[in-house]
């Protein structure tokens, strides 16, 4: 197992009394990984018009969950693996059809929003375990989890350096990119994959009703900002990582005391209301 004793005392060293806890560091920690890949990929999901992707992928975590719980299977690793079979599935539908995008996930999160459902009405006291990951709690992560986020972290990191403009020329133009010699099939369904990956970690961070606004929040944040596609880029980052630290250390303030998840994607939105007004007053001074 490795050893995080190191940042928690890098963490330790901010001073704040409400990072003393051991469990808020780890908090602290899964959310400094999680927050960038999701504001990396959110704008990618902005770029290939997929923000209903989320949605659909993430609701598949209930069919996860209450598979693993059935086939008595820790649903920390159920749940990710059914939320890649969606992923890959609507990429499959999306790919092999001449549906639109919106229409394939439409289709993928139907069949596995009714599974999930199905699966927990057949198996009683399955629906009390699914509270959790409803809500979400990221104060309950393990170091085992962060273990694993970190390992996803590099493989968004390898993926984005090698990847980033193959995807940027799909997202414009698929018939073009594949005159380029990229491999638009491979790209599209390694994207959708990590996606749901992503997606699957950030339920347990924030729950299944507010995963999406994870995502999409600091992307749309990052174009009222941002005037290239780079500054894109950076500005969602920055909003990503400070919506998480500021939402994680508000939430644990006895005058405020509300939830985590809630209150990171409350601080989100409060970016993109602030880049709504700065994107309305350049646009007044433009005119």
């Amino acid at each position: 197992m490795i050893d995080f004793s190191p940042l928690y005392a890098l963490v330790g060293l901010l001073p704040l009394d409400c990072l003393q806890p051991r469990f808020m560091r780890q908090a602290l920690l899964a959310l400094l990984l999680l927050a960038p890949m999701a504001a990396v990929l959110g704008v990618q999901i902005i770029n290939f018009r997929m923000a209903f992707f989320s949605d659909a992928i993430s609701h598949s975590a209930f069919a996860g969950v209450a598979l693993g719980l059935i086939l008595s299977v820790n649903p920390r690793l159920s749940m990710p693996l059914f939320g890649v079979l969606a992923g890959l599935a609507v990429m499959a539908v999306r790919r092999n059809s001449h549906l639109s995008a919106d229409t394939a996930i439409g289709i993928v999160f139907s069949a596995v929003a009714a599974f999930g459902l199905a699966v927990v009405s057949r198996a009683s006291g399955v629906a009390r375990g699914m509270q959790q990951f409803l809500y979400g709690d990221i104060l309950t992560i393990s170091e085992t989890e962060i273990a694993f986020l970190g390992l996803l972290f590099l493989a968004i990191l390898l993926f984005q350096a090698t990847g980033y403009n193959r995807l940027t020329l799909i997202a414009l133009n698929p018939v073009m990119a594949r005159v380029h010699g990229v491999r638009v099939a491979l790209w599209q369904y390694l994207f959708a994959g990590l996606l749901a990956l992503v997606v699957m970690f950030s339920v347990w961070a924030v729950g299944v009703l507010l995963v999406t606004a994870m995502l999409i929040v600091p992307a749309a944040t990052a174009r009222n900002l941002a005037r290239t596609a780079g500054g894109m880029f950076w500005w969602a980052l920055l909003a990503g990582v400070s919506s998480g630290f500021v939402g994680l250390t508000l939430s644990a303030q006895d005058w405020l005391a509300t939830a985590s998840g809630a209150t990171v994607i409350l601080t989100s939105c409060c970016w993109f209301a602030a880049s709504c007004v700065w994107a309305a007053l350049r646009g007044h001074r433009r005119v």
